[in-house]
């Protein structure tokens, strides 16, 4: 099924909280892609709440309130994403390829094809905002991480229909730095 994997790690930075779970990405996950291919698999899985559309967002943002995957139907796109060394990696995906992203992970769509198209799905079909650090304050920045360290890992891999072995193996949010983080924040807010 799923050729290769590939696994980023973040950490937070600015007001982008990141994530304790590494953001994945499965090539050849459902092969030559299709939105109806992708959707299906994705509800098979328990990821609902399924989109199809050409493309994702061009500007920075992420979720607070799910997990997310996103699966390449049709051509390829190029993200920008708040992972990996240095804080922030480009990764080109393509038809049959699927992302899995963590809640508090920003990206955004920086290229593709002519004939891009997408899909997308959330774990038990829950509904996602729409956060871009920019327009944050100090307070909604710990709400939103707040929201994201109560969500459960999801019960299946939307790709694999497997569990989530790499999110299981993941440190605890104090080894992760995120306790660190928010006394920062509070230290910051507080002068």
């Amino acid at each position: 099924m799923v050729n290769t994997t590939e696994i980023f790690i973040s950490k937070p930075q600015g007001m982008i909280p990141n994530s304790r779970f590494p953001l994945l990405v499965h090539r050849k996950a459902i092969p030559g892609g299709g939105a109806n291919a992708i959707k299906v698999r994705f509800q098979t899985n328990g990821w609902s709440n399924n989109w199809d559309y050409p493309g994702i967002y061009e500007y920075a943002h992420f979720h607070s309130t799910t997990h997310e995957c996103l699966g390449c139907a049709k051509g390829w796109m190029e993200f920008k994403l708040s992972v990996g060394e240095g804080g922030w990696s480009q990764v080109k995906i393509k038809a049959g390829d699927v992302i899995i992203m963590p809640a508090g992970v920003s990206h955004e769509m920086i290229g593709q094809s002519a004939d891009i198209h997408m899909c997308g799905g959330y774990p038990d079909g829950r509904d996602w905002d729409d956060i871009q650090e920019e327009f944050l304050s100090v307070e909604d920045y710990k709400r939103a991480c707040k929201r994201i360290k109560m969500l459960p890992i999801p019960a299946k891999d939307p790709a694999t229909g497997g569990v989530m072995v790499e999110w299981h193996a993941a440190p605890s949010s104090v080894d992760g730095g995120w306790n660190d983080w928010c006394h920062a924040l509070d230290a910051r807010s507080s002068i």
